[in-house]
């Protein structure tokens, strides 16, 4: 009888396991479908607008007319900037609270939960936030730096949790073994932790600025222009950016400019993906060091 009641309930288990498994494969499949519907839907209306001269014009009037140039170095210049006022920021403060900080005091918890509930604030906020600021520095308003400090605030919330997992990641015999060699502890934290952490921390980096490139709402609501028929001269000057340029163009009411969004769309993508790749190659490489 025993015998018989377990088998039951591991059939049941059984059941239920399989239940949860289709549930999820079917979750998956749909969020890919749906995905590949997307991007097919948006490939066939950017089909024989994207060419050389779409990439090297500047936007018009004429939908034939139109590029995307302006909007792509400004993202390009956006991101540049981004990196190097996020990363070192967000790496430093992850290594400060990991290696340094005392967890149980209660700056530290303050700290700590601050961080996490910043990273689900609305990118909206953080544009509302730059516009508060940057309109009592009127020399920097509607400017690329006023934009690459925006989306940096919008990501070190990222780049901190994700460097503070890849910190605490690190083995503790390893730093106990360079303390052993005699090491004091910013040699051991730049010699063992950091190159031991570096894929981790380029993986939080890769999501971080993914996540920048992709953003229109922050830049729109600190003044970046929608129509720029120059390039950007210097971080103070006016600027545009490839969602941004997206949303104008789909906004327009001539049809053609639907396609030439769909092109610019692709566009943004490939930006996305080029980054991407070469941050998951440099990650690669340093975890086949390890």
């Amino acid at each position: 009888m025993k015998v018989e009641y377990d088998k039951n309930r591991i059939a049941k288990r059984n059941f239920k396991s399989n239940m949860f498994a289709t549930f999820v494969l079917s979750v998956i499949i749909l969020c890919f479908a749906t995905l590949i519907w997307l991007i097919t839907s948006i490939v066939i209306d950017a089909a024989g607008w994207i060419d050389w001269q779409f990439i090297m014009s500047f936007p018009s009037r004429f939908p034939e007319k139109s590029g995307v140039l302006p909007g792509l170095v400004g993202s390009l210049i956006l991101t540049i900037s981004i990196s190097v006022i996020a990363v070192p920021i967000g790496v430093g403060s992850a290594i400060y609270l990991e290696e340094y900080a005392n967890r149980k005091g209660l700056f530290y918890k303050i700290i700590d939960i601050s961080i996490s509930n910043l990273s689900g604030v609305p990118s909206i906020i953080y544009g509302i936030l730059g516009l508060s600021l940057f309109s009592l520095i009127t020399i920097l308003k509607g400017t690329i730096l006023a934009g690459a400090i925006t989306l940096s605030l919008l990501i070190l919330p990222v780049v901190i949790v994700s460097s503070q997992e890849a910190l605490k990641a690190v083995p503790r015999s390893l730093k106990e073994a360079a303390y052993g060699l005699g090491m004091s502890k910013w040699q051991m934290i730049v010699a063992v932790v950091i190159p031991y952490a570096l894929p981790g921390m380029l993986t939080g980096v890769i999501l971080a600025l993914s996540r920048a490139i992709g953003e229109g709402a922050p830049l729109i609501v600190i003044g970046a222009a929608t129509f720029v028929n120059k390039l950007p001269s210097s971080l103070t000057s006016s600027f545009t950016a490839l969602p941004i340029q997206v949303f104008y163009w789909s906004s327009l009411p001539k049809a053609e400019f639907q396609n030439v969004a769909a092109a610019g769309s692709i566009v943004l993508i490939a930006v996305l993906l080029l980054f991407n790749s070469i941050a998951i190659i440099l990650r690669n490489k340093y975890q086949r060091r390890q």
